[in-house]
């Protein structure tokens, strides 16, 4: 019986295509484009997803401190925030902050971080949101009493007092006064604010405390009577900030020696 040749079978078929140098040309120019064409539809797929980011609803003034209800969300092309390296993208990052001083927010605006400062770095900040009833208190201070610039806005301090015992001439008193006082401001002699850890605005020179009016007067009358009263401000740990309780005046017995020498009218 004759044998019948293998190459004409299926199999012969193909391996003779396969075979051929110029099949192999095309089907490797074939693969070369298809990936060409996946990869640019993916990175075309990628650049133009659409990114969620804040704007502003509406003008927002400078000085302003910025809330969650004066932004909205917009989507926009993925490439432009690749190329607007100081867009800010998460809300979380804006809400809290204050609206530069330099200038206005303007309507629609995305938002940049250069259209942004902390509450610390704002020239003002301190008389910013004081409460009704309360009045802004100035400690002169140095660089010693502030422990070499670790006192800043946002910390809860002690208030001591060091004075004359009225009593015996040889003798101090030195005692708590006011407790849980929330620092708002820690200025240089020119009023600008500085920063824990950062000099470059001067030494510190003042504290800045918003106190009821009964404190404000018992501070103010503790700088004039004749005790040669020191007021001190002491740093706790930072459970005390996160654990603040009311402010408070914590020694009945100072203020009554300064209250002996004021005459109420």
């Amino acid at each position: 019986m004759a044998k019948g040749n293998r190459n004409h079978g299926p199999g012969g078929l193909i391996k003779r295509f396969v075979g051929n140098k110029n099949t192999v040309t095309i089907l490797g120019i074939l693969a070369c484009v298809a990936t060409l064409i996946i990869g640019y539809n993916y990175r075309v797929k990628i650049s133009i997803n659409p990114v969620v980011v804040p704007y502003a609803k509406d003008t927002i003034p400078a000085r302003t401190l910025i809330t969650a209800q004066m932004l909205g969300n917009i989507k926009i092309a993925k490439t432009y925030t690749q190329s607007a390296t100081n867009l800010i993208l998460d809300s979380k990052k804006v809400v809290g902050k204050y609206a530069t001083y330099k200038g206005d927010i303007p309507k629609k605006s995305l938002i940049y971080t250069d259209y942004l400062v902390e509450a610390e770095d704002m020239p003002d900040a301190a008389f910013a949101n004081i409460e009704d009833g309360y009045t802004i208190f100035s400690l002169d201070v140095s660089e010693k009493d502030t422990f070499y610039n670790q006192v800043r806005a946002g910390d809860y301090i002690d208030l001591y007092i060091a004075a004359k015992d009225p009593d015996e001439e040889d003798k101090i008193i030195f005692a708590n006064m006011i407790s849980s006082i929330r620092v708002l401001a820690v200025k240089d002699n020119k009023g600008n604010n500085i920063i824990k850890s950062r000099l470059e605005n001067g030494k510190p020179s003042e504290l800045l405390f918003a106190v009821e009016e009964n404190m404000y007067l018992l501070l103010m009358k503790s700088q004039f009577v004749d005790l040669d009263i020191d007021i001190i401000p002491v740093l706790r740990n930072e459970n005390y900030t996160k654990q603040a309780k009311d402010v408070q005046v914590t020694s009945d017995v100072i203020v009554q020696m300064i209250m002996d020498r004021c005459e109420e009218i």
